[in-house]
């Protein structure tokens, strides 16, 4: 069950009838809880409450009492040993009339009317795994509001299919924003009568419904009437009690859609709520999935989150406003200066969703507005920031819709809550222009034209684009998502493994000119491997700089279970000259240059290289074997073999990949050398395969043909002499370091990992060291949370050091000593010996040395973190590619 489902539940269980003995299992299933998990409770079978309650363990104990009993029950509850026992995180208690609950692991509690507990529902949410926020724990209304327009929105769709099609459906969501704006305005008082809106449909309208769009039209056409002419208008008098509002917000069609008598008694359910709480911030983001059949089933799980919203506007522009604040102190001519500056600032989101940020950004600048106005002596006086100056493209219809909507909400808000109900009242109506958001595809609208790079003046203002822009993989864009890649980067074909995200970058770096900045939530994997290459050159040669960024961070909704994404935030700019921060949880750090893997260095790309440009040894991918797979055998099919064929054993060899050597399994192969063709050949299941692998071939490609001759053998043949290093192909991001093997010379390492041959183990040492896996962070592609492995970007560009014997001998120690410590806690797989949770001591104490030992080669100490290794490494790094290219440059 999502929040709104939880809520529509537990609203449902408060107008019943209070039943002492179903309340405790009424309450479970409403968050959720399965008909068999309530079972078992009714039965005892899983009750472990010892009061004569019900406890679920791990979750809650409830206990229903006698009347006026309800403090002292709870007092019972929390001394409960089976509540500690039952490791409960809630404890709740009710006699019908009052009701009171404790999460026991905040220390926050609830103390209401028993009729009024869904007001506090956001408290209990974790009782259904799902993941609470301030706002819908301290103010339900916007959820609440949510499930009400769903249903009346679903419900008119019953009686009014037409509407749902794409020619009526901006109609629909048109209607639905100014429904919205009605049950907002008429408990904001604006409209001057307590729930004149929804009381005067309730009144005019008859139960059977018959007339519910009339009157719903009626009183939309007084509000798009002026009060000039209104006589002329002839509204009936029931209507003309309302003020003209229009600003746009009522023009347009006044077709009303037909009212089923479930329909008219949504609308009331909805009007009843007190929608003067509702936050613009979070409700816009919600309450836009009403009218998108893909998230409706989601509703109140999609928005972002106050706290992530300012970790793209403060850093963006809002800290440098209050830094002027605090400088300007109580000097009236600076004071006025930024209120100036206030009044011209343009913030402009590409990708503005239900309008978030742009509220987000509005109330900030409202907050620093009021100080000055404070400050000089002016508190009530009107805004100068005007809505106007915000601006958003967003693709979907009503989303847009609401976003307007959002921000005329928050504007009236703000002038409440800075000159006064009266005073922003007389404000309001009628209604000014709202923020300037257009509906269409971003990647397909020049952006120049919906926030123009020149004021009226022809100056440049001061402009910031912001946002949060969709991201997807390049397989998971659909065709018309490739087309606005292709639009955006051109034919080449170099775009088509980027994000979609990278469109919206590639898009603002267009955009930025004198007095514009940039801020936009990426995924992580636009700094990462392949994407750096081939995104961040043409950005970096337009003479753009990164002026700040965050470290990758887990970005997530409100969603049960929602495992999230790992984002970065990343600002860019034209002017170089700024200070620069590298933000790191609440941690922030001066940089003299962010380079496109976010790092303080030079704006240095790694390139692929065909061998170590620092002098390692040389790694290449597995033996690939271009049979169709009939070279491979299972352990059954070796065991009969060698059973019917003893000597078989002379042409069977152990094979690993990167499966085989993370999970242990056992994998064979047939490795025949030209010598051993006639004892192959003596062997009729081996003849049969080594046919199959020629049939493969005679049906393959070029590179096929040219292995017709030999259907024996794979097509690549590398063996080592001494010893063998594997490297897997793909690893665990989450993992802290990456598992390599070390193997005798009797194993066939597949293409599905790579390989260096005979080298000592320092080599070993180096890919098992916390180094090497930050930088294979960094520079590394991306396979889903994987981290894919390259020879040529991963290994071959892998700063290290010259190392003198002495080093390499340490290595080789330490090496040995991981060996050793694997060793100890066989049976254990490689995936079960490096999850980051269960990695045993012993193993992670030979890491911790591995790594002391080649830190201080680096340094001479252990680095403090991963951000000052990267740093080093890049610098490192820097250093080498430049003499590389003096020399280069040097040659006849």
């Amino acid at each position: 069950m999502n929040a709104v489902e939880i809520e529509e539940a537990i609203s449902a269980l408060a107008e019943q009838a209070f039943d002492p003995e179903e309340f405790p299992f009424a309450f479970l299933e409403a968050f959720g809880n399965k008909a068999t998990t309530i079972k078992r409770l009714r039965s005892g079978s899983s009750n472990s409450s010892d009061i004569g309650g019900v406890l679920q363990r791990n979750n809650i104990h409830i206990a229903v009492c006698e009347a006026g009993q309800v403090p002292a029950t709870l007092q019972i509850l929390r001394q409960s040993p089976a509540t500690t026992k039952g490791k409960a995180k809630f404890i709740l208690a009710t006699d019908g009339s009052a009701l009171e609950a404790e999460d026991l692991t905040s220390g926050e509690t609830v103390a209401c009317q028993y009729r009024d507990f869904p007001n506090h529902f956001g408290f209990f949410l974790p009782l259904a795994g799902i993941t609470t926020v301030k706002q819908i724990r301290n103010n339900p209304i916007d959820i609440q509001a949510t499930g009400r327009l769903n249903r009346l929105y679903v419900e008119l769709l019953k009686s009014n299919e037409d509407w749902a099609s794409d020619a009526r459906r901006h109609d629909m969501n048109q209607f639905m924003a100014r429904l919205i704006f009605c049950f907002f305005a008429e408990d904001t008082d604006i409209f001057g009568g307590n729930n004149l809106f929804t009381s005067t449909i309730e009144q005019m309208s008859d139960s059977r419904s018959d007339n519910t769009g009339q009157v719903i039209g009626e009183l939309f056409r007084a509000m798009d009437t002026k009060l000039e002419d209104r006589a002329a208008a002839k509204l009936p008098r029931w209507a003309d009690a309302f003020p003209y509002v229009n600003g746009g917000l009522f023009a347009g069609s006044k077709d009303i859609p037909k009212f089923s008598r479930i329909a008219r008694s949504y609308l009331l359910h909805a009007g009843s709520l007190n929608w003067q709480q509702i936050n613009p911030d979070i409700f816009g983001s919600m309450i836009q999935a009403v009218a998108d059949d893909d998230e409706r089933g989601e509703l109140g799980m999609h928005y972002t989150s106050v706290p992530n919203i300012e970790k793209v506007l403060n850093p963006l522009f809002l800290d440098d406003l209050r830094a002027q604040l605090e400088e300007a102190d109580d000097n009236a001519r600076k004071l006025l200066n930024l209120r100036k500056r206030l009044a011209s600032i343009r913030v402009f989101d590409p990708a503005c969703g239900s309008g978030n940020f742009l509220v987000i950004a509005y109330i900030r600048m409202r907050e620093i507005e009021a100080e000055v106005q404070i400050r000089r002596g002016e508190a009530n006086d009107r805004s100068w920031i005007k809505l106007e100056n915000f601006y958003g493209i967003e693709l979907k219809d009503f989303a847009a819709e609401v976003a307007r909507l959002s921000l005329l909400i928050a504007e009236f808000q703000c002038d409440v809550r800075f000159i006064g109900q009266k005073e922003a009242k007389a404000l309001v109506l009628p209604l000014r222009k709202t923020g300037r958001i257009k509906q269409g595809n971003a990647l397909r609208i020049d952006w120049s034209e919906v926030c123009p790079l020149t004021a009226g003046d022809a100056s440049a203002p001061e402009t910031y684009v912001c946002g949060n822009p969709p991201y997807l993989g390049g397989k998971k864009q659909n065709a018309a998502q490739k087309e606005d890649m292709q639009k955006v980067f051109g034919k080449g074909g170099s775009y088509k493994n980027l994000d979609y995200i990278c469109a919206f970058i590639e898009m603002a770096a267009s955009f930025i000119s004198e007095g514009t900045k940039v801020a936009l939530v990426t995924t992580s994997s636009v700094n990462q491997g392949t994407h750096v290459p081939t995104l961040w050159p043409s950005i970096f040669d337009r003479g753009i700089s990164i002026f700040f960024c965050y470290q990758p961070f887990k970005w997530s909704n409100n969603a049960a279970n929602n495992a999230g994404v790992f984002v970065t935030i990343i600002g860019l700019s034209s002017d170089s000259t700024g200070t620069k921060y590298i933000f790191d949880d609440s941690n922030r750090k001066i940089a003299k240059s962010i380079n496109a893997y976010l790092v303080d260095g030079s704006e240095q790309i790694v390139e692929s290289a065909s061998s170590s440009i620092f002098g390692l040894p040389k790694m290449i991918t597995g033996n690939a074997a271009y049979d169709g797979g009939h070279l491979f055998v299972d352990s059954v099919f070796k065991e009969d073999l060698l059973t019917k064929f003893p000597f078989a054993s002379e042409i069977l060899c152990r094979v690993s990949g990167t499966s085989e050597f993370n999970d242990g399994k056992l994998r064979w192969c047939l490795w025949i050398d030209n010598d051993q063709k006639e004892l192959a050949n003596s062997i009729p299941e081996v003849v049969k395969r080594i046919g199959k692998v020629l049939e493969y071939r005679q049906g393959g490609g070029e590179v096929a043909q040219t292995l017709i001759q030999r259907p024996h053998q794979f097509r690549y043949r590398h063996r080592a002499n001494r010893s063998q290093i594997l490297v897997p192909q793909i690893s665990a991001e989450q993992r802290p370091y990456l598992p390599v093997g070390f193997l005798a010379p009797d194993t066939v390492i597949t293409h599905l990992a790579h390989v260096i041959y005979d080298s000592e183990l320092y080599a070993f040492s180096l890919l098992s060291s916390k180094l090497h896996q930050v930088w294979l962070r960094t520079v590394a592609g991306r396979l889903g949370n994987g981290i894919r492995y390259s020879s040529n970007i991963c290994w071959n560009t892998f700063p290290v050091p010259l190392l003198t014997e002495k080093n390499k001998s340490d290595l080789n120690r330490t090496a040995e000593d991981i060996l050793l410590a694997r060793e100890s806690c066989f049976p254990k797989t490689i995936a079960d010996l490096y999850d980051p949770e269960k990695m045993p001591n012993n193993l992670r104490e030979a890491h911790e040395r591995n790594d002391e030992v080649l830190e201080r080669i680096y340094i001479g100490r252990r680095f403090k973190n991963d951000t000052e290794r990267l740093e080093k490494l890049f610098e490192f790094y820097t250093k080498m590619t430049a003499k590389s290219t003096i020399r280069k440059a040097n040659l006849p």
